[in-house]
């Protein structure tokens, strides 16, 4: 079942406009899918039960990409995974795998399917996108044959990429993307060799397009969005919410905010691995999301965007997150500091203990200060500030630096950091800052029910605050500011195709 949502101030338009060349707004639609998964199995499944699992989906997938079409949507977003699912081995994703050509071949699959072999997932989507007029985007697995004289390929002769593929509206391959920053169970796909950025131009913008994991890196993402000034980014993802800070729709929301250009992020639905969280995230507002742990229905969302936001009078200004925390001296803190554990990083925390105060934390260059005022201090809630400072070595490695406030799951201090879904406790008045060493901060305000606060509640000043506007209290789960310092990564380890220890396959699962 799908349920389609529009932002009441969506403005309706006709597919004709697609012809009357550049467009100063768009209407963007993103499908969270619930995606129809296959039985387990050790052995790899024939490519003809391969492509009826898929086209199961893609069953779905069309009704979603025909009611955006009707409402005027001029481009779909679909999810990572969204078309075949997950928890695959190497052998077993294989018949699910079509080989995608290079988008420079002009190439429509629905004219011309056979052109490039057997890719009937391929012709469909591009007769998907010709028939409705729109751009879809969607999440494929593209194989690559090499041999012996090349000393990266793999024993079974073959790469094999998580890749993103753009059919445009008249159902032309115009972007295709592999992975490039595969999250640790993806032992199904390859590395790339080297990172691609690839971008697409469209009457109505110039769009990025990478997938899930890519978003915590500099490439492509900052790449794509910094270097090539793209208007929007496209991003397929199955992504696992892990509160309290790296909940789909908070990131992806801080991220457009804090890269300043249009976020369509369309995420798979299973509540069983605590995957939901979609939406459309404009540089100065969130269009639309969907967060949805109860219910195991699809969702479709439209909202209308601008298509080239850099040339908008009230585009955001650059922000300086150093500033106003360098030059403030740190504030005596009401409690000793005790260590506290999120997402197996160590912080530092200190408890706010009084309604109102100014306090500070440290961990090693980075200080997080914290000036507030509650409603009300209940006796059974505990609510911490928290500073980070370090590399992230758990499933990937990057450098953080992050100041929170949150509430505590007990009132016992040992579960500061673990998921908690509310809070009764109100906040009046906050403003939180650090002395980040970097310019790539990612702010988020998350109230209970795992909510965001909406944009008439708080700012971000130019200084680096992250502060309330309107006075109103409101109801806390988390306050972050979740920095991330590229240039201390470590290189990366396993580039290229992973070292497999490989098996034939029978005969019939061969090309």
């Amino acid at each position: 079942m799908i349920i389609p949502y529009f932002p009441k101030n969506v403005v309706i338009f006709t597919l004709l406009v697609l012809r009357v060349g550049a467009l100063d707004t768009f209407i963007a639609a993103v499908y969270e899918h619930a995606v129809i998964l296959p039985n387990r199995t050790e052995t790899p499944v024939s490519k003809d039960e391969a492509l009826l699992l898929m086209n199961k989906n893609i069953d779905v997938l069309e009704e979603a990409i025909k009611l955006a079409a009707k409402q005027g949507a001029h481009i779909i977003v679909t999810p990572e995974d969204g078309i075949y699912g997950w928890d695959f081995t190497r052998e077993t994703i294989y018949p699910y795998l079509e080989d995608i050509p290079d988008p420079g071949v002009n190439w429509i699959p629905c004219r011309d399917p056979q052109r490039f072999g057997h890719a009937p997932v391929q012709a469909r989507l591009s007769c998907l996108a010709k028939d409705n007029s729109i751009y879809v985007v969607a999440n494929i697995g593209d194989k690559k044959p090499c041999n012996a004289s090349d000393p990266q390929c793999p024993c079974d002769g073959r790469y094999q990429y998580n890749t993103d593929v753009v059919f445009d509206s008249e159902g032309r391959l115009v972007a295709r993307y592999h992975k490039y920053n595969l999250f640790a169970p993806e032992t199904q796909f390859d590395f790339p060799k080297d990172s691609e950025v690839v971008t697409f131009d469209t009457p109505f913008g110039k769009f990025g397009v990478f997938t899930c994991f890519d978003i915590f890196s500099h490439d492509p993402a900052v790449v794509v969005v910094d270097e090539l000034q793209v208007d929007s980014v496209l991003l397929p993802t199955a992504w696992y919410n892990a509160l309290p800070l790296l909940s789909a729709v908070p990131f992806h929301s801080a991220w457009a905010r804090a890269l300043r250009v249009n976020l369509l992020a369309a995420n798979t639905h299973d509540t069983t691995m605590h995957m939901t969280g979609s939406g459309i995230y404009a540089p100065e507002a969130v269009k639309v999301y969907h967060y949805d742990m109860e219910t195991e229905s699809g969702q479709l969302m439209l909202s209308e965007l601008k298509s080239r936001p850099r040339r908008e009078p009230a585009y955001p200004e650059a922000v300086d997150w150093h500033a106003y925390a360098s030059s403030v001296k740190p504030f005596l803190s009401e409690q000793p500091d005790f260590p506290g554990i999120i997402y197996f990083d160590e912080l530092t925390f200190t408890e706010l203990k009084k309604n109102t105060g100014n306090c500070t934390v440290c961990q090693k260059d980075l200080c997080c200060h914290l000036t507030y005022r509650m409603s009300e201090k209940r006796a059974d809630e505990v609510f911490v500030l928290g500073a980070f400072d370090g590399l992230h070595t758990v499933e990937g490695q990057y450098y953080l630096q992050i100041c929170t406030l949150l509430k505590c799951q007990t009132t016992d201090l040992r579960t500061c950091g673990e998921p908690v879904g509310s809070a009764f406790t109100k906040f009046e008045e906050f403003s939180l800052s650090g002395t980040f060493g970097t310019s790539y901060v990612f702010p988020q305000l998350i109230l209970s029910g795992t909510q965001l606060a909406p944009e008439r509640h708080y700012e971000v000043s130019r200084d680096g605050r992250l502060k309330s506007r309107s006075g109103d209290p409101l109801p806390i789960l988390v306050m972050a500011l979740y920095g991330r310092v590229f240039e201390k990564d470590p290189p990366r380890l396993g580039q290229g195709p992973r070292k497999h220890q490989c098996s034939l396959f029978p005969e019939q699962f061969q090309d």
